[in-house]
């Protein structure tokens, strides 16, 4: 079909359902998106203009309205042409451009790496999103095509595309109610991710076609015989699950591809709720249900505002088939998804009603605006995005929805965030429990609160929701940040007097805040907050507000030290003359890579970068600081080994030797042995560098009985 053909073919499948379209419109965008890409081609060789094409038909079956798909036949020609933005802008409306602009890809901008790219592409999709939500309908509808036309790139693209649409679009698409949209994605991914397995369960699927499609014939003519003799309206039809439903099944289950039994899906499309409800008793007296697997989300409503009745029964010749059962109005919002929920006057606005229901849309804009770093904000996105859900209900009988196994914390965070602040226990289900209980479907949760209780580090490993997360890690930074404001400037006023100066006098005169623009700081509060933290030395810093005659030449020297040597052997960078201790949950040793964490008021905590709480310290990534082992190491470090071995006498005396052996003391040592013949044996020795416990765990190894030897890294 020629260009002008198929544009011709949108127009008429506009025009059907939406008679008053401005028609003139799209046909200027139509011709300029066809004069801009003129002489471009893509990848398979086919004239760019295919493309815009392909996506505006995309958002053409989704009944989007005139500035929608003309952003959509125009999304590429301020990136990939000579045409401007505010040429759009002149030709067109403010509107369009506004929306072409959203959907424009941010490739001009450097980036550090692919994810860190990703990443703030995403972000900048959100803003957008957050004023028009069409802009992220285009961006699905453009990257749609994109899968479609996957084949024809190089196969490292291909891989990276298909990765990211797995992680992003294809769960955004969910969200956004356009389950059509969703499962071609994730077929898409799967054949381009693991086309191996792609091709193996085509070829299988094909090979059933005829036996599938012949029993689904046989369902459709019993259900239409039976609505009509209990009188209910509706219309049938049937469909083969999508391939990646069936892989996913596969894999989660740990089945072969013979042993899925329920490859096919009816639908019943009728006129109310009730008799949703009634042609669902009909097909459970026509076959039996398969217990737990019906699903009520008329009731209940998904939160992408998805409704329909799901069954499956165990139907002709024993197969398992899959009902859905939905109005019409719910059939339209399951294809169109959320842009059934506004009207093309309010551009691109969700009223009120259905903007309560995607609260989660609001809360991504707010991850957004909260958390600086493109990769967690991102992290945030995919926690939301993927996963079971679960719904639980208030005492009033309001629903929310959550992440499977979430705490009362999450719930009490998902109600406001200053009852999450202050939640001090829960009821579910009328019983007291422990905050970190993990909730289930169905569960009645009530939150109790006092003004005292406050959010502490420890909640974070119970938590699920970014919500949660990123109030509880703002709260703990603020508090902290405003304890270290009161210690610093308790440190900085007891140095003061001990050199005689007046702290009245010094915090008026401004050279505090002299002090801390040289040290690159914004302000004084932000000065005494680094004192408090540890990363200054309050000494310096009053010994610097002396008079000059009275400075000792060693001390002229900035408050920043280019790289100073901690006390334990460690090259801090950015930090002089500070006190330095190891974390005891993960010991680390010279040769593991390191990172260092200021504490406050006790100096630089030294982690291994794998430390198990590392993550618990990211709401804070300013007091994270790059160190590294010095060269020579002559002190030793305690580290803790498990050794699992067969239970013999002379195993503890034995193992013991081979650790001397290494030039190695034992500080601690313990054993206990189970009813299996084997001992454990745990001990703390003493290494010089990962080097020298290397050594340890081959000798260990070395002995007769020992099945494994390795270090420990306690979480917590």
């Amino acid at each position: 079909m020629s260009p002008l053909a198929a544009f011709e073919e949108i127009l008429h499948q506009i025009n059907a359902y939406n008679a008053g379209a401005d028609l003139a419109l799209l046909r200027k965008a139509y011709d300029v998106s066809f004069e801009a890409h003129a002489g471009q081609v893509r990848e398979s060789g086919e004239p760019y203009v295919k493309h815009p094409l392909e996506v505006a038909q995309i958002l053409t079956k989704l009944k989007l309205d005139v500035p929608s798909i003309a952003a959509g036949l125009l999304h590429d020609t301020v990136e990939d042409t000579t045409y401007t933005q505010a040429q759009i802008k002149q030709q067109f409306t403010e509107e369009i451009a506004k929306l072409v602009e959203g959907v424009t890809k941010i490739s001009k901008i450097p980036f550090r790496s692919q994810e860190e790219k990703q990443a703030e592409n995403f972000r900048k999709m959100i803003v957008f999103m957050a004023d028009d939500i069409r802009v992220v309908l285009i961006k699905l509808a453009d990257r749609l095509h994109n899968m479609r036309t996957l084949e024809h790139l190089p196969e490292a693209r291909r891989g990276r595309i298909a990765q990211e649409t797995q992680d992003i679009y294809a769960p955004l698409a969910n969200r956004l109610g356009i389950g059509w949209m969703k499962a071609e994605l994730e077929d898409l991914c799967l054949r381009y991710l693991h086309p191996d397995e792609y091709a193996d369960l085509s070829k299988k699927i094909r090979l059933k076609k005829d036996e599938r499609d012949r029993m689904i014939g046989e369902l459709i003519e019993v259900v239409k015989r039976n609505l009509v003799l209990y009188g209910f309206p509706g219309e049938v039809t049937g469909r083969s699950k999508h391939l990646n439903s069936i892989y996913q099944k596969m894999k989660r289950q740990g089945i072969t591809f013979e042993e899925v039994y329920d490859l096919a899906a009816v639908r019943i499309i009728t006129d109310t709720k009730m008799n949703c409800y009634g042609i669902l008793g009909m097909i459970h007296s026509l076959w039996r249900p398969v217990p737990g697997r019906f699903k009520d989300y008329i009731g209940v409503p998904k939160s992408n505002l998805y409704q329909s009745l799901h069954t499956t029964v165990v139907g002709l010749k024993g197969q398992h088939v899959e009902f859905q059962i939905r109005t019409e109005e719910m059939h339209r919002v399951a294809e169109e998804g959320i842009a059934a929920h506004w009207k093309y006057k309010e551009q691109g606005r969700i009223d009120d009603r259905d903007d309560r229901l995607f609260a989660w849309l609001r809360q991504l804009v707010e991850w957004q605006q909260d958390l600086s770093d493109s990769r967690q904000f991102l992290d945030s996105v995919k926690m939301d995005l993927f996963g079971d859900v679960i719904y639980v209900f208030t005492p009033k009988g309001e629903i929310r929805e959550l992440p499977s196994a979430s705490s009362p914390i999450d719930f009490a965070y998902a109600i406001h965030t200053e009852i999450g602040h202050h939640c001090s226990g829960a009821k579910v289900n009328g019983k007291l429990v422990p905050l970190r209980h993990p909730l289930k479907s169905g569960d009645t949760v009530e939150i109790l609160t006092t003004q005292t209780q406050t959010p502490t580090k420890d909640w974070l490993k119970y938590v699920r929701t970014p919500r949660a997360k990123t109030r509880i890690k703002h709260w703990i930074k603020v508090e902290e940040q405003r304890r270290s404001l009161e210690l610093g400037r308790q440190l900085l006023e007891r140095e003061l007097r001990r050199f005689h100066l007046s702290p009245g006098e010094v915090f008026k005169s401004g050279k505090l805040e002299a002090q801390a623009k040289e040290a690159g700081l914004a302000s004084t509060d932000d000065l005494l907050i680094a004192i408090g933290y540890g990363k200054f030395s309050a000494q310096q810093v009053a010994n610097r507000l002396q008079p000059e005659p009275q400075l000792k030449e060693g001390l002229k020297e900035k408050i920043i030290g280019k790289i100073g040597l901690g006390d334990k052997g460690v090259s801090v960078r950015g930090v002089g003359d500070v006190l330095i201790h190891f974390s005891k949950c993960c010991n680390p040793l010279p040769g593991d890579p390191i990172i260092g964490f200021v504490t406050r008021g006790r100096g630089l905590s030294i982690h291994a970068v794998h430390c198990p709480n590392i993550d618990q310290l990211d709401y804070d990534k300013d007091r994270l600081v790059e160190v590294r082992w010095e060269a020579e190491q002559l002190e030793s470090h305690p580290v803790q080994v498990t050794v699992l071995a067969v239970d013999r006498p002379g195993m503890l005396a034995a193992v013991s030797a081979a650790i001397s052996a290494a030039q190695t003391n034992i500080r601690h040592a313990e054993i206990s042995t189970s009813e299996a013949r084997k001992a454990e044996l745990n001990f703390v020795i003493d290494v010089k560098n990962t080097g020298h416990l290397d050594r340890v765990l081959k000798n260990i190894q070395k002995v007769d009985g020992v099945v494994h030897a390795k270090r420990v890294l306690r979480g917590g």
